[in-house]
């Protein structure tokens, strides 16, 4: 029985390459949208340094209090970010309460249909009809933003899970300005009372979607983001298409009406059109892309870490097919099982690096002796087998190759050891009604025989051992 102290591991980790990417790009966002709220506030709140300020065509102005809830959104997130101290954290939860509070009052407001003073606690804009009241599309994202951030590190079940639907509203509320923005062209050039969100507080406010978002996948659901699992690299693909290329065809719609390019009918249709189609290939290139991971899981379960050959599982699978194609074809088939001389005194003498550079060289001897449709496998520590399609009447001449190379590679001087091994052949023809798993038995035991024999044996007297009763095949190679 699992022991309840003991957390088992989980594959769900992130991915550290993109934690180093995105932990700079939240450094400079959130110095960013502090600079952009400071000076708004100062602005207002300094009147000589507000004439200072240089005032940009379609730029507008952040209005005092969302600047004042957009500053301590963001001096909450700098505070809230790992290894502060007890205290930091205390002040960024009580900035991020205070945030709350002020948008929860103007949301009051809104609904209650009253004005209260809050409005004009800082400065008053004496061109707007309620002076001083910021959206209600603002306050609705600021109480998102300042509820999220003061439960930033939630893990509880419920609480986490209403964190992250809150950050779900941030993003949605986002949206809903973007699609203002998006669908409403006439709007984005010219003061509006029915949008009065300035440029400048539509971009903060984006900011600290980001920066929210960003520091929320630490904790909540929107860890698969950031993770290195497939999911997750599938997920980071995918989001930023999902949700962005909708906005890009309806701005590109939009605007091609707007300067009377095509009708709004045609723009339309023909944004509808194009974004179908982008949504298909997205499909299609998630499609591929899921098939090329599942390709390289299979791949990875299927061969040896070490020598790159199939492993056992990977060897069974593709030979028991390949001996399956033999039988129906009537054709002869091989079992050629190799176990390799004098690994442990190589690790012994040489260190296990050297022991592994033998299997390595054994493995490549092997594989580029033997043709591509034989199934090569390692199929443990120094054991080596393969499995292919024969010609009866040529039925050693997969060994005669393997004996013939062998000889030529240990030739090559300058290598500190040189390549050995036993092996045991059999063909498919000596056993007629035989399985895959009894042709291997036998190989087996005929090399482990051929083993016994040659440390029972001189190597001239091992050398010609009859292996397998395979005309011209030797049992034990020296």
């Amino acid at each position: 029985m699992a022991r309840p102290d003991i957390v088992p591991l989980s594959s769900n980790q992130p991915d550290l390459g993109v934690l180093a990417i995105l932990g700079g790009l939240h450094r400079i966002l959130v110095a960013l949208v502090i600079a952009l709220a400071s000076v708004s506030l100062c602005g207002w709140t300094i009147h000589p340094l507000g004439l200072l300020i240089p005032h940009f065509p379609f730029w507008g102005t952040i209005k005092a209090n969302n600047a004042l809830m957009i500053l301590l959104s963001g001096v909450s997130i700098v505070l809230s970010e790992p290894r502060r101290t007890k205290t930091a954290v205390r002040i960024s939860r009580l900035l991020a309460g205070l945030v709350t509070l002020l948008a929860a009052i103007h949301v009051y407001e809104r609904f209650a249909g009253i004005t209260l003073p809050v409005d004009t606690m800082l400065a008053a804009d004496a061109y707007s009809p309620h002076p001083g009241r910021i959206s209600i599309e603002a306050c609705g994202t600021l109480v998102f933003i300042g509820f999220v951030l003061l439960n930033l590190r939630a893990r509880k079940r419920f609480l986490s899970y209403l964190v992250d639907g809150a950050t779900l509203g941030i993003i949605f509320s986002m949206l809903t300005l973007a699609s203002r923005y998006a669908f409403g062209l006439s709007h984005l050039f010219g003061e509006n009372p029915a949008n009065p969100m300035a440029v400048q507080t539509f971009l903060c406010f984006g900011i600290l979607t980001w920066l929210v978002v960003n520091r929320r996948a630490e904790y909540g659901a929107f860890s698969i983001l950031i993770g290195s699992q497939i999911g997750a690299k599938t997920a980071r693909f995918a989001a930023p298409c999902a949700i962005l290329l909708p906005f890009v065809f309806a701005f590109a719609s939009g605007l091609a009406v707007r300067f009377h390019l095509v009708s709004t009918t045609v723009a339309n249709a023909a944004a509808t059109s194009t974004l179908a189609v982008c949504a298909f290939l997205l499909v299609l290139v998630l499609g591929s892309k899921t098939n090329d991971l599942e390709d390289a899981i299979r791949e990875l379960s299927l061969r040896d870490e070490l020598t790159k050959l199939y492993n056992r599982r990977g060897f069974y699978v593709l030979a028991e097919q390949a001996f399956r194609l033999a039988q129906r074809a009537g054709e002869s088939f091989f079992v050629l099982f190799l176990d390799v001389d004098g690994l442990k005194k190589t690790n012994d003498e040489l260190g296990h690096e050297a022991g592994s550079e033998l299997l390595r060289s054994m493995a490549s001897l092997i594989e580029h002796t033997f043709r591509e449709t034989d199934v090569i496998g390692r199929i443990g520590g120094d054991e080596f087998v393969i499995a292919g399609r024969v010609e009866a009447h040529n039925a050693d001449n997969p060994v005669r190759r393997l004996q013939e190379a062998t000889i030529l590679e240990n030739s090559v001087p300058g290598r500190p050891f040189s390549l050995n091994f036993s092996f045991g052949y059999v063909l498919s023809d000596e056993m007629q009604s035989a399985s895959l798993e009894q042709l291997l038995q036998k190989a087996d035991r005929i090399m482990y025989e051929a083993k016994r024999a040659k440390k029972g044996l001189k190597p001239d007297a091992a050398k010609v051992l009859d292996a397998a009763k395979v005309p011209g095949a030797t049992k034990v190679l020296a």
